[in-house]
């Protein structure tokens, strides 16, 4: 069947954030990306996703580089294309609730560095946690793209994704998300969903997911079919396996059927024969995991999203427990139904999935519970889709109360005591932040930068 006279299909690249980060870590140096960030300008993509995610915490801890910095860089290369980031909510790029004067600040300073659009998640679903940092970014005159953070369960409704949909479009989201961190999202699905979220709002929809499970070019194609406007890609040399579906081949594809689409192959021709060169140096150096390129037909059951998965199996290969890789991936299903059943996106997944290898490793559920686990189970993330088991909650919390309020409502303003505190160690809003969200990889980093 070939579509004609179909509306323009426009792509998001990720290979300078989501697909490194899902295949080597988040391992990619700034100076990888500067020499062919002009030709990728070149492409014609509707967004470069380039700066979010891990890459902020991963610069200061493990590559010695400035994320700020990173950002700048890519901003004084990046003239046409829009340049997008990845924010957790509330949490912003960490794995705690931040004051809302901190949201503001680094939405603030995120923007003045480059940012144009914002997209963003909250790992439950909880919009509560997504008012703030929606607002702000608003204020500063952003792109908003808020997200659903897709997963699967007897909860997860076409008529859920539908009213989510409706409140993240009130919230005055000028795209919606799809945002698939697993690779769940099947191409039957996505044909409804997308027409059904086309039906609801008004807005674009963009359809994000990972090759974990195999199905994501399947599943692009059906949601182009479907109506969707923008699909995330990454270059050939760092897409499938826990990473995207290649821009190329979804390019190929949907040209040969009748799409709108146009980028310029001969920019895309050099951009992906330059990373090539990337991706066998990265080979070499030990940073791709021959696990994270395999299709993982039993992600459909254990719902690991890429990252964590090869960050999990780094993390079991640090603790010599690599031959029982197996044992947590059957037991991460189980505590995530423990803990309401969030979908698996960070900060939830390395919480489930960390509490899967406690699990594992002490031979009794829950016998050690990591301060993460004791937080969610707190309410301190947010509302879960479905209650918490309670035998659970009362074993990790003993006689501390659970919370009901949007958790950022108990966080006192920290932006300017910070400053004060820190004095010339921060002397600018940018460092500040830096410290205020990953103090010790900002310390470390700062100090031996000085």
């Amino acid at each position: 069947m070939i579509f004609f006279g179909k509306e323009e299909v426009k792509f998001t690249e990720t290979i300078l954030r989501d697909a490194h980060q899902s295949l080597m870590a988040t391992r990619m140096k700034t100076e990888d990306m500067l020499p062919i960030a002009e030709v990728l300008d070149e492409v014609g993509y509707d967004s470069i996703e380039c700066w979010g995610g891990a890459t902020f915490d991963v610069c200061m801890r493990y590559l010695n580089e400035d994320p700020w910095e990173r950002l700048r860089q890519l901003r004084k290369r990046f003239r046409k294309t829009k340049l997008q980031m990845l924010l957790r909510g509330q949490n912003l790029l960490g794995y705690n609730h931040y004051p809302d004067d901190v949201v503001d600040a680094f939405i603030r300073k995120s923007v003045d560095n480059g940012i144009d659009i914002f997209r963003i998640f909250d790992a439950f679903n909880d919009v509560r946690n997504l008012e703030r940092a929606a607002h702000a970014a608003k204020q500063e005159g952003a792109h908003v793209q808020l997200a659903l953070a897709y997963t699967v369960g007897r909860k997860y409704t076409f008529k859920y994704w539908k009213s989510l949909a409706k409140e993240l479009e009130e919230l005055g989201a000028d795209s919606i998300c799809i945002k698939d961190m697993a690779g769940l999202l099947m191409p039957y699905d996505a044909d409804k969903l997308v027409k059904i979220l086309k039906r609801t709002v008004n807005v674009p929809v963009h359809v994000h997911s990972h090759c974990t499970s195999g199905v994501a070019p399947m599943t692009y194609l059906k949601a182009v079919e479907a109506g969707c406007d923008v699909i995330d890609t990454a270059l050939s040399p760092f897409a499938l396996g826990t990473s995207q579906p290649a821009t190329e081949v979804m390019y190929e594809t949907l040209k040969a059927g009748g799409f709108e689409v146009e980028l310029n192959e001969d920019a895309l021709a050099i951009a992906s024969e330059y990373f090539r060169d990337i991706r066998r140096k990265a080979e070499q150096e030990g940073l791709i995991d021959i696990k994270v390129m395999d299709v993982d037909t039993k992600t459909l059951q254990y719902q690991v999203p890429g990252g964590m998965l090869s960050n999990l199996h780094m993390q079991m290969k640090e603790q010599n427990m690599e031959d029982r890789f197996d044992e947590v991936l059957r037991e991460i299903p189980r505590v995530r139904e423990d803990l309401g059943e969030p979908p698996l996106v960070t900060p939830s997944s390395q919480i489930v999935g960390t509490q899967a290898v406690f699990n594992i490793m002490t031979g009794e559920r829950y016998k050690m519970a990591s301060k993460q686990t004791k937080a969610l189970l707190k309410g301190e993330y947010g509302r879960t889709i479905k209650p918490f088991n309670r035998a659970v909650q009362k074993k990790v919390l003993g006689k501390e109360n659970p919370i009901t309020c949007r958790p950022a409502d108990l966080l006192k303003p920290q932006f300017f005591s910070k400053k004060m505190e820190l004095g010339e160690k921060a002397p600018t809003e940018e460092i500040l932040l830096a410290y205020i969200l990953f103090p010790q990889s900002a310390e470390a980093f700062y100090e031996k930068k000085e």
